[in-house]
């Protein structure tokens, strides 16, 4: 079980950076993922927050599963909505920059050889859930390591909305994490099928993963 231990505050940002970095590599090397609440700085995550928050309508997509020609929405998966992070917007821009500080840590550190990341803004209205599943594509490896921030204040026991994360297939228990504000979950994206349970409230948090380049001939993995 990962020791859920918070980070030491400090002036420096790159030393909480690099120090939480370490901590992620660390449990990713031993069990395959980290949790660790109230992690993401908090001038990201209130950037994020903020501006997640002020999202129209109109931006939002509804969720579905598969790639390109093979998406599919499907509400009996899932329910909720998304808006993909470009880097336009200050907050993007933040958030991508951390994420790809995080990605070179962790290459030189587990030799994983991420190669890209893409990642979006999810919205759970009262009622949303996402089933069991696994983020790799079938018959494709590209998507290897899942990052999940959550941008809840305020959670309460009742809100519902977890993430479940489960061992194995054979798993019925799982892990249960709480989405609340700060929090980030990493985990390989071939080795962990997870849920979010029904939440009672509207529920934010920003979901991402990490690829790995699986071009071959003329086909471009990722693709631009």
């Amino acid at each position: 079980m990962v020791k859920l231990n918070r980070l030491p505050k400090a002036s420096d940002g790159n030393t909480i950076d690099e120090t939480l970095f370490g901590l992620i590599a660390e449990d990713i090397e031993k069990q395959g993922y980290s949790i660790r609440p109230s992690a993401l700085p908090d001038a990201i995550a209130s950037s994020l927050y903020s501006h997640q928050l002020s999202l129209s309508a109109n931006k939002y997509s509804d969720a579905g599963i598969g790639r390109g020609g093979d998406y599919l929405k499907n509400e009996f998966v899932r329910t909720d909505e998304i808006c993909w992070i470009t880097g336009e917007s200050e907050a993007g821009s933040l958030w991508i920059d951390w994420t790809s500080r995080l990605q070179n840590f962790l290459n030189q550190r587990l030799f994983l050889g991420l190669f890209s990341f893409e990642s979006h803004f999810a919205h759970y209205s009262p009622g949303d859930y996402y089933k069991r599943h696994l983020d790799a594509f079938r018959g494709e490896a590209n998507r290897t390591l899942s990052v999940v921030t959550y941008l809840n204040p305020g959670w309460g026991n009742t809100d519902g909305g977890e993430l479940v994360l489960y061992c194995d297939e054979h798993d019925r228990e799982g892990l249960k994490v709480v989405p609340l504000y700060g929090t980030i979950v990493v985990f390989l994206s071939e080795e962990f099928s997870h849920e979010v349970l029904t939440a009672s409230r509207d529920r934010y948090s920003v979901a991402g993963w990490f690829r790995v380049n699986t071009s071959i001939d003329n086909k471009i993995d990722p693709p631009c």
